[in-house]
């Protein structure tokens, strides 16, 4: 059974998130997506250890505080393996925006997210961040990039 962990942040000011727009790394799954800050587990690492570190490396910021929202499980047919995706918000930051080495990244208003290229299930869970939803979990099964299910807290839901 074949399985990995990541993380996933939303990191809010001024109304916005800091979006990352994939252009960069090849043979990336989330070309031309925009995504929140994040990325796989190291060995040894807890969901927090992974979100602090990936963090500063792709935006140069340090988190001073933040909330973890909810589990996202991908499951696809063109994944190799179930994602557990750790999903995170912060808006207590410190440092400066660096260059990432993964692609641009940008202040979005939250009200005009969905008019950028997403996945379709990042919609449903950005909507429970904005809803403020109690710690959640979420399972998205995809095929090719077409949301098929969706259940969250063991209900579907689509």
């Amino acid at each position: 059974m074949h399985f990995k962990n990541t993380t996933l942040c939303y990191i809010e000011k001024d109304d916005c998130y800091l979006m990352l727009h994939r252009t960069k790394k090849e043979n990336d799954e989330n070309h031309d997506k925009w995504i929140g800050i994040g990325g796989k587990f190291e060995a040894g690492e807890s969901p927090e250890d992974c979100l602090l570190r990936e963090v500063i490396e792709e935006t140069g910021l340090s988190l001073r505080t933040f909330r973890y929202r909810g589990i996202v499980t991908f499951v696809s047919d063109s994944l190799e393996a179930t994602e557990y995706m750790h999903l995170f918000t912060s808006s207590d930051f410190s440092g400066e925006l660096k260059e990432c080495d993964e692609g641009e990244l940008e202040w979005l208003k939250k009200e005009k997210l969905y008019e950028f290229t997403l996945w379709e299930g990042d919609r449903i869970f950005l909507d429970l961040l904005d809803t403020d939803e109690p710690f959640f979990s979420l399972k998205l099964m995809y095929s090719g990039e077409t949301l098929t299910n969706a259940f969250l807290n063991g209900r579907r839901i689509r």
